[in-house]
């Protein structure tokens, strides 16, 4: 029986993340009879390639999603949630990467290597996660299942393409600038970023934390489907281009010594150890960038707890925190509609 193929429409296909959707779609050779490539009238008629040949952009409108079977959504919240409903009542199911429908009770959080059960109970939506919770429930989730986690405290050390172009942009014509003596004023962010550290990414909520700290609490609790966890977090942008890294301390119920750490996260779908301190081997965003697998490295013992371990974990935002998970999802729902 020959393998069915579906109609894939990409909204917001211009942008960093709909650019890697794309990629992701050829590089998992994803069944698709009929690509779709939606985004604003800015972009109508320029081409991207996929599988060799270049496919027209077009104007991202209601009647976009007539005949499509899975629209993979990467251009914001406000027009997730405009355009979203439209295109599951023309019957697609959609993957959205924004954060417009993550914490909705009804609709299913998704990572494909900790909760791929949760997808069969989509009403036509399935929301992708925040990149950095992505990498980190990833690694977490194997030692829960081991250990039963009780309390996460996180640092993250989030590169500028976690903003988009204009912060890559920004970066790197700052460096030059200041490189060579001259003045680089900051448009993206508030302070320059260049030779610097932001401990603030997104607004800052009544509670003084952002809402990408709140995202990392409330996201990870609905993932790993356990709302005691006791979560806290510090997000950080960092003068880097692609790779979040992330400190992470977590206390467990039951004691997991680091070696059996390594062991289970060594056999988790989708990770890699990288921990050879003495060949001074451990997880760099260099390393990450580029890849779908998340890397885990420097494993020890958290002296401060009765049963802690500190971890540094690392990936590619633009992928496995966002174009990768969303396709992986999508391959499931293929799975799904196939039969």
């Amino acid at each position: 029986m020959p393998k069915r193929e579906f109609n894939v429409a990409v909204v917001g296909a211009t942008g960093a993340v709909g650019n890697q959707m794309i990629a992701c779609l050829e590089e998992r050779d994803f069944p698709i009879k009929n690509l779709i490539l939606l985004a604003s009238s800015r972009s109508e008629g320029k081409e991207l390639e996929f599988r060799g040949r270049g496919i027209p952009v077009q104007v991202l409108s209601p009647e976009s999603f007539r005949g499509i079977d899975i629209a993979l959504f990467s251009a914001g919240a406000s027009v997730s949630k405009e355009y979203g409903p439209m295109a599951v009542q023309a019957g697609a199911v959609v993957v959205d990467n924004s954060s417009a429908f993550r914490m909705d009770p009804d609709i299913p959080l998704v990572v494909p290597e900790v909760n791929p059960g949760r997808i069969q109970d989509h009403r036509g939506i399935i929301a992708n996660p925040n990149c950095s919770t992505i990498q980190m429930v990833v690694v977490l989730k194997p030692l829960h299942d081991r250990a039963v986690i009780k309390r996460v405290v996180v640092s993250t050390y989030q590169a500028v393409s976690g903003t988009g172009h204009k912060a890559v942009v920004e970066l790197r014509e700052q460096t030059r600038a200041l490189m060579n003596g001259a003045r680089y004023e900051p448009k993206v962010y508030p302070y320059q970023i260049a030779f610097n550290v932001l401990p603030h990414i997104d607004a800052f909520l009544d509670n003084g934390y952002t809402k990408e700290e709140m995202k990392m609490v409330n996201e990870t609790r609905k993932i790993m489907e356990d709302d005691s966890l006791r979560i806290t977090a510090t997000t950080v942008r960092v003068p880097v281009f692609y790779g979040h890294s992330e400190s992470v301390n977590i206390e467990t119920q039951r004691p997991i010594a680091p070696e059996e750490a390594r062991d289970i996260l060594s056999r988790a779908p989708g990770v890699r150890v990288v921990d050879d301190v003495s060949r001074l081997e451990y997880p760099l965003a260099l390393d990450a960038a580029g890849q779908d697998e998340t890397l885990v490295g420097r494993i020890r013992q958290d002296f401060s707890v009765d049963h802690g371990l500190a971890l540094w974990i690392v990936a590619d935002n633009v992928r496995k925190g966002a174009a990768t998970n969303a396709v992986q999802i999508a391959e499931i729902v293929g799975r799904h509609l196939a039969g």
